[in-house]
C-alpha cells in the first residue's frame, strides 16, 4: 500500500480557493451504541451562515496519519470549492473506538448511515452529501448507496467493484489468489493492530489497542468461503442492481485490478457513467501512468450537478470515456502510456463488434478449424512474470516480455494483422477442454507479439474448472470427459498495430496468481467450432478527435509538509535454483518513513513477500508475508511485526498469523493464530 504523493512538475497546486477553508481535526460522530468515530471535516468559513452540500470518504486507514498526505491533496480542494469534505475513520480503526473485524461488514455500513444521518443534521450542512472513495472507500460507497439513506444523493467510486467473489484480492475465476489472498490479509493484520493516538483519545489508548492486537487475522474467514456463498453475497451489489438508485461515476485505469466493474456497473445501473484511463491504482488526478487528468474538477462538475442542481453538462456527456493504449513493448514499469481518448454514447457500445480467432495448431485462424487435440502439461513456475495483480504504480508492478512465459505454456499465434486494430472491452475465451484431474485450472493470457518478436501481455483470465458451471456449487470434474467452458479475461482498451500478431497463451497452472491444483494437471484442448476466443473491436469514430482536450490539467490542493526520514525502495527478485528446481520470488516493498511536522506523528512500514514453488510439485506451494509497521510520536512510539504463512496439501490448507508488539522497544504483545482449512475444489 502506498499512500504517497510523487511529485509531478505538470500537475497545478491550489493555494487559493473561490472560498477560504475551515478545518477541524478530531470531530467526534457519535453512535446510537455509545460508540464514537472520529472525523476531519474541512469547510467553506462561511457554510455557518451558507449551509453547502457535503462529501464524504469513510475509510480504514488512519487520517491522522498514513492517508493525512494523501487527504491534504483533495479535501481543502473540495472544500474551497463549496463543499463540506469529511474524512472518517471506520470502527475500530484510526482513532475511533471499537476493533474491525473483517471488511465490508453490516456495521460498518450501519455506521455509515449514522454519519449520513449526522451530517444531514449539521448547521452547515444543506442535508445533501456525496461520497467517494478509492478501493475501500469505492467499495463501502457503493454498498452504502444500495442502503439508499434519503440524503446520500450521488458516489464516485473509484477502483471498486460490484461482485466481491469475482473481482477482489481473494479469489478469481473460483481460485484462490496466491499472490493477493494472504498478501492483503496480512496487510490488514497489521493495520487493524495500530493504536489509538493518546493525545487524542486520552489514556484509554492502550486497553482499546490490545483489544486490536487480539483482532483474528481476515484470512482465516476468507479462505474458509472457497465457493460464492452468502458471505461474499453480503456488499456485493450486483446481487441486486435495483438497490442502487442515484447516479453512480465509475473509475478506474487499465492497470488496476478493478477494471471490470466499471463496464458491469455501465451495462446495469441506469444512472451510471465511467471513465477508465491507462491508470494504476490510484485517483487519476496523481496516478500513473502518464496523463494524469484534472480530476478533481471532474470531480466538481459531478458535485455540482448532482449536489448543486448546477447544469454543468456532465448529464449529456456518453456513458463511457475510455483511453485507447498505444502498441508498446513490455516493460515492468511504464511513466507513461501513449495513446487517445475516446468515447461511448453507451455501453454495450454499437461501435464495438466482436470478432473470432479460432485455435489450431498452434495457429489463430479467421475460420472454424478441423477438430484435433492439443496436450497442454503444466509447469508449476508458469506465471512468475506475470505482475502484479492490483498495482499501485510501484516500480516492477507490471507484466515483464511474456516471451519468458510462453516456454511454459501452448502457444497460438495469428498471422501479422493487415491493418491496425483497436480493442475496448471483455475478450472472451472459449473450451472445449478435458482434464485428467478431478481438480484443474484453465488459464489463458492474451498477448501483442511485435515484430521483432517481444511479447506483451495485454488480458489475461483464468477459470476453476471445477467451478465450470457455478461458483456457488462447484463440482469436480469426471477426468477424460470433454466440458465446454468460457472464461471472460480482464477487459481491455488497446491498440494493435498492423504488422504485429496476437498471442494466446494456455495453461494448467499460473502461480502464484492462482493457488495450484492439488495435483499435477494435462489439459487436452479440442480445436474446432468450440474453441475459440472473441474480442471486441472497436471501429474509430470521427468523433473521436473531440475528446482529446476534453479534461483539464491535474490539481491538487496543497499537500501538507512532510520530513522524511527514510526513503521508500521496491525490489522484486526471482531465483531459480537450478539444483533442486526451486523458484522463489523475493518481492520487497519499503513504504519509507515520514513525521508530520503539525502534529509530530511519525510513520513507515517494510513489507516482504516471498512466493516459492517447486517445479512439478504444486503441494510445495508457499507464500509468507512480513510487516514491520511504527507509528508514533516523541516518546510515544508502537511498533508492530507480523509474520503470515500458507501452505497446503492435497487436502488441507495451513495458516499461521504471528502478531508482536512493541511499546517504546518493549515487547508488550505476542501471539500466534494457527488455523486448518478443507480445500473444497480448489
Amino acid at each position: 500500500m502506498v499512500f504517497n504523493i510523487q511529485d509531478n512538475e505538470n500537475r497545478r497546486v491550489k493555494t487559493e480557493f473561490p472560498r477560504p477553508i475551515e478545518k477541524s481535526d478530531h470531530v467526534w460522530i457519535p453512535m446510537s451504541d455509545g460508540a464514537k468515530l472520529a472525523a476531519t471535516i474541512w469547510i467553506p468559513e462561511d457554510a455557518h451562515d451558507n449551509p453547502v452540500p457535503a462529501l464524504l470518504e469513510y475509510l480504514p486507514y488512519r487520517k491522522n496519519d498514513f492517508t493525512a498526505i494523501r487527504d491534504s491533496a483533495r479535501h481543502p480542494y473540495f472544500a474551497g470549492h463549496g463543499y463540506a469534505s469529511i474524512r472518517v475513520d471506520i470502527r475500530g480503526t484510526g482513532d475511533s473506538d471499537g476493533v474491525l473485524l473483517d471488511e465490508y461488514l453490516k456495521q460498518e455500513q450501519d455506521d455509515c448511515l449514522e454519519v449520513l444521518d449526522w451530517i444531514e443534521k449539521q448547521p452547515w450542512s444543506t442535508g445533501s452529501v456525496g461520497m467517494f472513495g478509492k478501493s475501500w472507500g469505492g467499495f463501502n460507497s457503493l454498498q452504502v448507496a444500495a442502503r439508499q439513506h434519503p440524503a446520500l444523493k450521488t458516489i464516485i467510486t473509484l477502483c471498486s467493484t460490484d461482485d466481491r467473489y469475482a473481482d477482489d484480492v481473494h479469489y478469481r475465476g473460483g481460485n484462490v489468489m496466491g499472490q493477493d489472498m494472504l498478501w492483503w490479509a496480512s496487510t490488514m493484520f497489521v493495520y487493524n493492530a495500530r493504536p489509538q493516538d493518546p493525545a487524542v483519545v486520552g489514556d484509554n489508548w492502550k486497553e482499546n489497542w490490545l483489544e486490536r492486537l487480539n483482532t483474528p487475522p481476515f484470512v482465516e474467514s476468507w479462505l474458509s468461503h472457497q465457493r460464492r456463498d452468502e458471505y461474499w453475497k453480503h456488499g456485493s451489489v450486483c446481487e441486486d442492481y435495483s438497490d442502487v438508485d442515484i447516479p453512480i461515476f465509475a473509475v478506474s485505469g487499465w492497470q488496476d485490478g478493478y477494471t471490470d466493474a466499471v463496464f458491469r456497473m455501465l451495462e446495469n445501473l441506469p444512472n451510471a457513467k465511467g471513465l477508465i484511463g491507462p491508470w494504476a491504482h490510484e485517483f487519476p488526478e496523481v496516478a500513473t501512468p502518464e496523463p494524469a487528468i484534472g480530476f478533481l474538477q471532474e470531480c466538481l462538475r459531478w458535485w455540482d450537478q448532482w449536489l448543486k442542481g448546477i447544469d454543468t453538462g456532465i448529464k449529456d456527456e456518453p456513458q463511457l470515456i475510455s483511453w485507447i493504449q498505444e502498441s508498446e513493448l513490455p516493460e515492468v514499469t511504464y511513466d507513461e502510456r501513449p495513446g487517445k481518448w475516446v468515447a461511448d454514447r453507451t455501453w454495450p457500445s454499437s461501435n464495438v463488434t466482436n470478432q473470432s480467432l479460432w485455435l489450431s495448431e498452434g495457429k489463430l485462424a479467421q475460420h472454424v478449424t478441423d477438430e484435433e487435440k492439443i496436450v497442454i502439461s503444466g509447469m508449476q513456475d508458469h506465471g512468475y512474470y506475470a505482475g502484479v495483480f492490483c498495482p499501485f504504480g510501484e516500480p516492477g508492478d507490471l507484466p515483464a516480455d511474456q516471451r519468458l512465459e510462453n516456454g511454459k505454456s501452448v502457444i497460438f499465434e495469428s498471422e501479422p494483422l493487415e491493418e491496425t486494430i483497436e480493442l475496448l472491452g471483455r475478450p472472451v475465451f472459449h473450451a472445449d477442454v478435458s482434464a485428467d484431474q478431478e481438480n484443474a485450472i484453465l488459464a489463458i493470457r492474451l498477448c501483442d507479439k511485435a515484430p521483432t518478436g517481444e511479447s506483451t501481455l495485454i488480458s489475461w483470465g483464468m477459470l476453476n474448472l471445477t467451478h465450470r458451471d457455478s461458483h456457488e456449487h462447484p463440482g469436480p470434474l469426471k477426468p477424460g470427459k470433454r466440458y465446454q467452458v468460457e472464461i471472460g479475461l480482464d477487459v481491455l482498451g488497446q491498440q494493435i498495430p498492423a504488422g504485429h500478431r496476437l498471442e494466446v497463451a494456455v495453461a494448467p497452472t499460473y502461480w502464484p496468481q492462482a493457488w495450484p491444483s492439488p495435483k499435477p494437471v494435462t489439459l487436452t484442448l479440442y480445436s474446432g467450432a468450440g474453441t475459440h476466443i472473441d474480442l471486441p473491436v472497436r471501429a474509430p469514430q470521427q468523433e473521436d478527435t473531440s475528446w482529446q482536450e476534453h479534461f483539464e490539467s491535474p490539481e491538487i490542493s496543497d499537500v501538507m509538509e512532510k520530513e522524511i526520514i527514510r526513503e521508500e525502495e521496491r525490489t522484486r527478485n526471482l531465483i531459480h535454483d537450478q539444483v533442486n528446481d526451486v523458484w522463489t520470488l523475493y518481492d520487497y516493498s519499503d513504504e519509507g518513513e515520514r513525521r508530520l511536522p503539525d502534529s509530530g506523528m511519525e510513520y513507515g512500514s517494510i513489507n516482504k513477500n516471498t512466493y516459492t514453488i517447486r517445479g512439478n510439485d504444486p503441494l510445495s506451494a508457499q507464500v509468507t508475508c512480513e510487516w514491520d509497521l511504527k507509528v508514533g510520536r516523541g516518546e510515544w512510539q508502537t511498533r508492530l511485526k507480523t509474520y503470515s504463512e500458507m501452505t497446503s496439501d492435497e487436502t488441507t490448507f495451513y495458516l499461521t498469523n504471528t502478531m508482536t508488539a512493541f511499546e517504546s522497544d518493549k515487547e508488550i504483545f505476542n501471539k500466534t493464530w494457527k488455523k486448518e482449512i478443507s480445500r473444497d475444489h480448489v
